[in-house]
């Protein structure tokens, strides 16, 4: 890619980190990371949310590409599409969780 990055990659990262920017979101991808594939009711139940509320912000990770659905009748499952997300993922997770102990939380925050 040389010393110049194009224009349209800068939009297309730009817009996976705007994906990734709010918090619904990130517990949904919290979610599909510690126990897999679900649908929007299991989603909705460990992000304490609507299920209305997580299809939106489910609409919004798939055109993102982060993760990807998968029909079982009248089920729609979802999972992440994007290993790199994860990665990402717990890398923040680690860099915060040194600032979380030092301000003496009890919560654990991943």
């Amino acid at each position: 890619m040389g010393d110049e990055v194009p224009q349209r990659f800068l939009e297309m990262m730009a817009a996976r980190f705007d994906a990734l920017g709010d918090p619904t979101r990130l517990a949904i991808v919290h979610a599909l990371m510690k126990k897999g594939e679900q649908n929007v009711t299991a989603l909705a139940g460990a992000t304490k949310t609507t299920a209305a509320n997580v299809s939106k912000h489910l609409r919004l990770l798939r055109e993102a590409g982060l993760v990807a659905r998968r029909k079982d009748g009248m089920q729609v499952f979802y999972k992440l599409d994007d290993p790199v997300v994860q990665k990402l993922c717990e890398l923040v997770c680690a860099s915060l969780l040194d600032e979380f102990e030092a301000k003496g939380s009890e919560d654990e925050p991943c």
